[in-house]
């Protein structure tokens, strides 16, 4: 149900960006719209991965720089039977956590060094089994595709300030006042809906992956109030990629209201206390450990879930 519910806001994006061209120009302006929006989409398929990362200066690790990082990400792509992504560390005092790619098999994950400061090896597992459930959910895809559409949107109503008076516009007025204010409010609410919905499907994915809700939970909490404390200065600077990651990393966002990208933090926590009661996990439980099987060490012991 989610995703057709997604696949009908994603048609009405497309079917508002196209309207706003034709309010704008007329024909003209729809088939321009149409050229536009398809190479906008052609461009993010194939580099909106490697434009997200950069704006947050992210770095590519592997097992030699990160052991305990990549063999968790390692370990639940194998729980996912997904493959290993590429993973990327960030910078950053706030702790946070993204995913982005095309597809499974071009995709990365990227988490910040106040994620795997202040969280638990478990609690971080849980965060990157989120990731890797938006990995396999396609997510990444699908919020490129809107993100995409709602920043063309709001182009064309900018456009609509100087091309309104046009006389290829068949509503003169009335078409302006549209594609200025209506049309790229009314795409900023489809994106967030669409973002809300699909954090609920990766929270419920994510824990079962890790195989421990109460993992997320206790890091949603944790990534929340810290986020709340501590201003991430990148995601400022480029706040159109804010929905991509776990917990809104913009300041000023703490409702699960009309104009949220993300759901209310006590509620997804609410909905995996939940699902942990359904599978026998009670608070204050370890539950059943099924991230990466352990490594063994030097001494024939095993670790927990970083190996």
């Amino acid at each position: 149900m989610n995703m057709i519910k997604t696949a009908m806001l994603i048609a009405f994006m497309t079917a508002l960006f196209m309207g706003v061209g034709f309010l704008i120009g007329g024909r003209a302006g729809l088939m321009i719209a149409f050229v536009v929006a398809a190479g906008m989409n052609l461009f993010s398929y194939w580099n909106s991965d490697k434009m997200v990362l950069r704006m947050h200066n992210a770095r590519e690790v592997d097992a030699r720089t990160a052991p305990e990082l990549y063999r968790i990400v390692e370990g639940l792509s194998a729980n996912a039977d997904l493959p290993m992504p590429k993973v990327y560390v960030i910078q950053n005092p706030q702790p946070n956590a993204f995913a982005t790619g095309r597809n499974p098999e071009n995709a990365a994950v990227a988490a910040t060094t106040g994620l795997l400061e202040r969280l638990t090896p478990e609690e971080v597992a849980a965060v990157m089994a989120h990731e890797l459930a938006h990995v396999q959910n396609r997510d990444t895809l699908i919020m490129t595709i809107t993100a995409t559409l709602a920043g063309a949107i709001s182009m064309l109503g900018n456009f609509a300030f100087f091309f309104g008076g046009n006389r290829n516009n068949p509503l003169g007025m009335v078409g302006l006042l549209v594609g200025m204010l209506v049309a790229p409010f009314a795409a900023m609410l489809v994106q967030m809906a669409i973002s809300r919905t699909r954090e609920y499907s990766a929270d419920r994915r994510g824990a079962e992956i890790c195989g421990n809700p109460l993992w997320l939970a206790t890091a949603l909490d944790k990534i929340a109030k810290s986020a709340g404390r501590i201003v991430n200065q990148d995601a400022e600077r480029n706040p159109a990629s804010a929905h991509m990651f776990i917990i809104n990393p913009l300041s000023g966002q703490r409702m699960d209201g009309l104009f949220s990208t993300h759901p209310n933090p006590a509620n997804r926590i609410a909905a995996l206390e939940a699902m942990a009661s359904e599978m026998g996990i009670g608070i204050g439980r370890a539950g059943n450990q099924r991230v990466a099987p352990p490594a063994a060490s030097a001494s024939g012991t095993r670790r927990g879930p970083w190996g």
